[in-house]
């Protein structure tokens, strides 16, 4: 159980879950600049139906761990880590499921309780009920720090975006004990038709290493 719980909670850090942060009431004031950058990240985020990556996650304390992450939305998204490391976060039907499958042990959060579910709405909307916590625009990136506007303790994600033309590459969330995590995505690929049962809980194939969520190799 210890084992469990240590994994679980490496990765519960990806979707950060709610946590005691100090954060703002409201945004900082945004510049027309700000705004107009704001208008382009939703429409962008809007605009992307399916994405498949590589992904390196990188925690506060430098462990790292390196998979495949599938994005369909709204509302699914898949992060199948490479071996040894037998874990699985899927989000579908509202919810984010965590499994290990060399102990076969799951857990559920709901996706509306995490940060990350911002992302995966229909409609994404940085305004009302998710506030814009700030814009920076260094080293030759665009990044943007949200946050629910109801539930400022819940947990702050930023993302980090290639400004020209506007793509995502990066974002970070923290864990309860305000502890960065950051996910960097490499080898995108947008506009691809996934299989279904990549996210349904229910397929047996769903589970299984080389089954619809097979990583892709170092090659692909």
């Amino acid at each position: 159980m210890k084992r469990l719980m240590h994994r679980l909670m490496d990765r519960r850090a990806l979707l950060a879950a709610p946590l005691a942060l100090a954060l703002p009431a409201r945004a900082q004031g945004l510049s027309a600049r700000d705004r107009a950058d704001v208008a382009r990240i939703e429409a962008y985020l809007n605009a992307l139906t399916t994405l498949r990556a590589r992904f390196l996650q990188i925690a506060q304390n430098g462990a790292a761990a390196e998979g495949t992450a599938w994005i369909w939305r709204p509302g699914r998204m898949r992060f199948e880590y490479d071996p040894p490391d037998p874990l699985l976060l899927v989000a579908d039907a509202g919810q984010f499921l965590m499994y290990d499958r060399e102990l076969r042990a799951p857990t559920t959060l709901l996706v509306s309780q995490t940060p990350l579910g911002i992302l995966l709405r229909r409609e994404v909307r940085l305004s009302g009920d998710v506030t814009v916590a700030g814009l920076d625009r260094s080293g030759g990136f665009l990044r943007i720090t949200v946050f629910r506007t109801s539930e400022p303790s819940e947990g702050r994600l930023t993302l980090v975006f290639d400004p020209e033309p506007l793509a995502l590459r990066q974002w970070a969330v923290r864990d309860p004990q305000g502890r960065e995590t950051r996910v960097t995505l490499s080898r995108i690929e947008t506009g691809l038709r996934f299989p279904a049962g990549l996210f349904q809980f229910n397929d047996p194939r769903f589970f299984e290493p080389g089954g619809f969520g097979a990583p892709q190799g170092s090659g692909n």
